[in-house]
């Protein structure tokens, strides 16, 4: 079993398939909130499904959006199960913190080098714990 330590930026345990995106994003316009994929065309992962999905995004393309679009994905059920964050942005998991506000379910976030997700394969069934554990199941 695979297990990679990171830093515990929103705290919470999720398991689900992995999926590592070729190139970071932009929330806002990039990722639609209602079906939980990747709308960019011109982003290598377009059309990826991200709900439910271990979510390892190398960095974000900043939008001050980003955390309302973070919220609505919670809030339409079609959110990542976890987010592992090359790098964190401090306005998507603002949308963390406003969600659970809200009382409503929120996502671990992990802050993780790109290169230790290396080991990790796109569809492989892994899980994040709230010590900052990531490890295929």
């Amino acid at each position: 079993m695979t297990e990679i330590r990171g830093r515990v930026v929103f705290d919470g345990e999720a398991e689900g398939p992995f999926l590592r995106l070729g190139a970071p994003i932009s929330f806002w316009g990039g990722v639609d909130p209602k079906s939980g994929t990747i709308a960019d065309p011109r982003h290598p992962d377009y059309g990826a499904e991200i709900t439910g999905r271990i979510l390892a995004i190398p960095e974000t393309v900043g939008s001050s959006s980003s955390s309302a679009i973070m919220l609505e994905l919670l809030r339409n059920g079609s959110a990542p199960a976890a987010l592992i964050l090359g790098q964190v942005d401090a306005i998507l998991v603002l949308g963390l913190v406003v969600a659970r506000e809200l009382s409503y379910k929120t996502v671990p976030v992990v802050e993780l080098a790109t290169e230790a997700t290396a080991a990790l394969r796109n569809g492989e069934l892994v899980r994040v714990t709230s010590s900052g554990s990531v490890q295929a199941v």
